[in-house]
């Protein structure tokens, strides 16, 4: 235990440290931490050998899961806060819309690319692992983009909307790897399977609305009976526990899988408590607050996980590169395409693309139960490959964008530069 208290405390202080040189060059924090748990990780101290330094091995790295499970539900929660009943009433519409189209043309795009790429080369990739990357696709890192809008303060038509689009591009991902994963395994096994392709999707959906409506419902009943603020915060925190440890079981009825999304559960739980609850504003600033240490050690460990083996595979480099482009041009006239259909602004039609393209957790999930194909482990490795890109190319790019867009002014900038230590 005390290994793990030792390297939990090491990545908070270098991921701190990390921060306060990136500020001096203007990089965003996450880009920092990200950095400092490369440096942690089994290819730098960790080859030390020496727990308490840093994170030895990929084994080692899964013991903290939890922590970082616990922090995509906070995320997820935060992310919820945004769905406010007179946003929605300006923006709902629009929110919707760019989040399903931007997801299924990002998804689309790069299916048809790797597809041809399969007929050209059979041997290079398989037509099952192309259809699950394409799905894979769609996928955003919500995280990297809601630190880099605290970090910056950034405020603005443009910030309202990435998040709000963020946080259903994972919802609209989840639906779209289901059904490509699905078609996946009918193609490899022979066999096709309504059950896999649009029963599981659409119960995890509905699930996942059902779990957290309740959640959201039942915090605001049981914030009545406490007044100070102390414990109101203490109860949102184990309502976010409560949902993450829920989210993360799966029931099999009669041969289907019943299970619910972290990510969206969280969303819907935060959206419903933020709605309904007089004295919700008060709350997510005193938690926003209690979870900036989570947040850091979220990313230090996702850097710490990045494995660099993968570069010795030049397959993979090559797959990689391939869906980078296409993800990426998915994803930036996905977004262009679909605020221009709704008749969005023209800074939200140039910048929002950009912004959508950090990748991470989510990503990394859906790549993970790809690992039962037979070439499960080719996708692996690209995904890693490109959330190592997108993940350190990511923020900046968010950030610049969000510049470009005027949502970040000269003041906010220079105040990150003097609390870039401590951004949440």
């Amino acid at each position: 235990m005390e290994n793990f208290l030792t390297s939990l405390a090491m990545a908070l202080i270098l991921g701190l440290l990390a921060s306060r040189v990136s500020k001096k060059i203007g990089l965003p924090a996450v880009t920092a931490y990200l950095v400092a748990g490369i440096i942690l990780g089994p290819f730098v101290l960790g080859r030390l050998g020496i727990k308490g330094i840093g994170f030895t091995t990929e084994s080692y790295i899964k013991q903290f899961d939890i922590l970082s499970n616990l922090a995509l539900g906070f995320i997820a929660f935060t992310i919820g806060n945004e769905f406010r009943i007179k946003d929605l009433e300006k923006m709902g519409k629009q929110a919707i819309s760019v989040g399903i189209l931007q997801a299924v043309i990002t998804t689309v795009l790069v299916d048809v690319v790797l597809i041809v790429l399969h007929l050209i080369a059979p041997s290079l990739l398989s037509l099952q692992s192309a259809i699950v990357l394409g799905a894979i696709a769609a996928a955003t890192a919500p995280a990297a983009t809601l630190m880099v809008i605290k970090q910056y303060k950034a405020t603005g038509p443009l910030t309202k909307l990435l998040l709000m689009v963020v946080a259903l591009d994972d919802a609209v991902g989840l639906v779209l790897f289901s059904v490509s994963f699905g078609i996946a395994s009918a193609i490899e096994s022979g066999a096709i399977s309504i059950i896999t392709v649009l029963l599981e999707p659409i119960l995890e959906l509905v699930f996942s609305i059902i779990l957290g409506t309740l959640l959201g419902v039942s915090l605001n009943f049981l914030e009545r009976f406490f007044h100070s603020r102390s414990k109101r915060l203490s109860l949102v925190v184990a309502f976010v526990m409560l949902g993450v440890g829920l989210s993360m079981l799966t029931l099999n009825i009669n041969g289907v899988k019943l299970s619910s999304s972290l990510l969206l559960t969280q969303m819907i739980a935060g959206t419903v408590f933020c709605n309904i609850c007089s004295a919700s504003d008060e709350i997510m600033d005193r938690l926003d607050r209690w979870t900036a240490p989570l947040l850091v050690l979220f990313f230090v460990l996702s850097g710490s996980g990045l494995d660099f083996s993968i570069f010795k595979n030049p397959l993979v480099l090559v797959i990689g590169i391939v869906y980078i482009i296409s993800r990426s041009a998915g994803k930036i006239g996905g977004a262009y395409l679909s605020t221009r259909l709704t008749h969005c602004s023209k800074e939200i039609q140039h910048y929002l693309g950009i912004t959508l393209l950090p990748q991470a957790g989510v990503a990394l999930g859906m790549a993970k139960e790809a690992l039962v194909f037979s070439d499960g482990k080719i996708i692996s490795n690209i995904v890693l490959f490109s959330v190592f890109v997108y993940e350190l190319v990511g923020p900046m790019l968010t950030k610049i964008s969000l510049e470009r867009a005027g949502e970040i002014n000269a003041s906010e900038r220079k105040s990150s530069r003097v609390t870039n230590d401590s951004a949440s």
